[in-house]
């Protein structure tokens, strides 16, 4: 029993708990993303030079490369990067204003640190 005790104390862990639930927000915002950018981006895209990114391909040696395919990732990672970015900004940001400065020390310290002080010298 001891060892399914502490890996209940490890899942339930605030930090565990917590990434869980990242990794699973994360699979849904990049698979929204995804639909953005092979739904709603790409079509655009594709109808201003006239062809879907899906078809884009190199024939080399006979081998087709799907270069359309690749475009499509590389926007995906851009935006994902982008928007994790600006979420990461806006807490770095939200964490300093909540960082108080510290306390001003009470008149009775200050003062007990200037006797101290002056019977130094």
């Amino acid at each position: 029993m001891g060892m399914i005790k502490e890996f209940k104390d490890f899942a339930m862990k605030g930090n565990v708990v917590d990434l869980a639930v990242a990794v699973i927000i994360g699979g849904a915002f990049g698979a929204i993303v995804t639909a953005l950018v092979d739904k709603i981006l790409m079509p655009i895209i594709g109808s201003l030079i006239g062809q879907s990114f899906d078809s884009l391909t190199a024939i080399v040696n006979g081998v087709p490369i799907q270069y359309g395919a690749f475009i499509q990732a590389v926007i995906n990672f851009i935006i994902i990067a982008f928007v994790l970015f600006m979420i990461i900004k806006v807490m770095n940001s939200t964490k300093k204003k909540e960082e108080a400065a510290p306390a001003a020390t009470p008149e009775d310290i200050a003062l007990l640190r200037e006797i101290r002080d002056s019977l130094k010298k």
